[in-house]
């Protein structure tokens, strides 16, 4: 058959949905509006492969109405217009759904047209987006439609849909095809979420196995299916930002385990920048001053990572994330920057005292004549006092001493120089 699997086994029912139990389970929300047959205005929210454009299909035949496709990749203000035109015929005679994939493809123009036939009810708009419609969906728009988020599906979500892929595989040609529960899991694992990515990997199984003159799977015919599989990651989307969240998170929470698994899924991708920049920005903001040392040794290590490239760069990447979830933490350093940076971007700022001001003479307005800069290196353990801060934030304290032993013993020091303990 020419129509690819995926499309021949997609459910035409709600219980045969794979996941998103949250969003089809009996009584939830989603559910019951398509039970309902009143389709509101829907925004499907999530990663590829995971039902979106299924449900909408769904949605479209409870509803009775004509279903339309369009994907926002290639459509054009045309394309729109051809479906408007089709309103009030009888091919439309209960009113036309509009599925729009990847809806934030269109700009505020082509929205805008949408959104006059949204508002009169001529057309029911799904639209789906693997981004966050809140950063990329026009207002207009969103505030006319209901928001779901669809999550990505775990290996037994995806399971049950390779099993019975197979055996209408196996009803349509007339065999008894199978694959048993350990390859299907396998491929599961392999999909990455994504049922579509599976079901194209059985169908290469299926295609292989008929080669091969075999009614199943077998393992040699697996590993030819799963070698190359990539892990399905855009450097664009939501999903990179959640890698790279964990990731630093990871090592913030001395997860080394955790860090590691996120290494791998940037490095299985060829994300060596994100991994690289992570890595830096977690050994300077997380670890800090409570083991300064680490900053030249991360720096060392990314050094060399960027100079073997991948694979290689595994290698040194792996020691550094270990030795960052390992240290000590202190995010003392980033705190009082941004407190400070809080208080500038704030207009809390001054005229330079003038003891430490880049001039040597005084002009006749000046009240208290000369520079009057103490130098700490003509005092006792190089230190004196005097006032550094403008007068209107002179009291002010940005710095406070994280708990760890390193700068702890800056603030004895510090203390006893200050107070003039001996």
């Amino acid at each position: 058959m020419n129509t690819p699997l995926a499309d021949r086994v997609r459910p035409t029912e709600i219980d045969e949905v794979a996941g998103q139990k949250d969003l089809l389970g009996e009584g939830k929300v989603l559910r019951r509006i398509i039970e309902s047959g009143e389709t509101p205005n829907l925004i499907f929210y999530g990663p590829s492969g995971v039902g979106k454009t299924t449900v909408a299909r769904i949605i479209a035949q409870k509803a009775g109405k004509k279903l339309c496709y369009l994907n926002a990749t290639t459509a054009s203000t045309a394309d729109i217009k051809d479906i408007v035109a089709k309103i009030g015929t009888i091919d439309a005679a209960n009113g036309i759904l509009l599925y729009l994939d990847e809806i934030q493809y269109f700009n505020k123009k082509q929205q805008q047209i949408l959104l006059s036939f949204i508002e009169n009810g001529d057309i029911t708009l799904v639209a789906s987006t693997t981004e966050n419609p809140f950063f990329y969906v026009y207002n207009a728009i969103l505030s006319r439609s209901s928001v779901f988020e669809f999550k990505s599906l775990t290996p037994q979500d995806i399971v049950p849909v390779i099993k019975r892929a197979a055996k209408i595989v196996s009803e349509e040609e007339k065999t008894e095809f199978s694959i048993d529960d350990k390859e299907a899991l396998k491929i599961a694992r392999a999909a990455s979420g994504d049922v579509r990515k599976a079901l194209n990997m059985l169908e290469l199984g299926i295609m292989l196995s008929k080669s091969a003159k075999t009614e199943n799977i077998t393992e040699d015919i697996l590993e030819q299916i799963l070698e190359g599989n990539s892990v399905r990651y855009d450097r664009e989307g939501d999903e990179h930002y959640d890698i790279v969240s964990a990731y630093q998170k990871s090592m913030r929470g001395s997860d080394a385990n955790a860090a590691l698994h996120y290494l791998a899924r940037l490095l299985a991708a060829g994300d060596l920048p994100s991994a690289c920049r992570r890595l830096m920005v977690c050994a300077c903001e997380d670890v800090g001053l409570a083991y300064p040392q680490i900053i030249p040794i991360v720096k060392a290590a990314v050094d060399i990572a960027n100079a073997v490239g991948i694979p290689e760069a595994r290698i040194p990447l792996a020691d550094a994330v270990i030795l960052v979830a390992n240290a000590p933490k202190s995010n003392s350093g980033v705190v009082a920057i941004d407190m400070a940076l809080g208080d500038v971007n704030g207009g809390s700022f001054g005229a330079i005292p003038r003891q430490l001001q880049n001039k040597h003479f005084d002009g006749d307005e000046a009240e208290v004549k000369g520079q009057n800069y103490l130098y700490p290196h003509s005092y006792k353990n190089h230190y004196v006092k005097q006032q550094y801060l403008p007068d209107n934030i002179k009291n002010k304290t940005y710095y406070e001493y994280g708990d760890n032993k390193n700068e702890q013993a800056f603030k004895e020091y510090w203390d006893k120089i200050k107070n003039n303990k001996e």
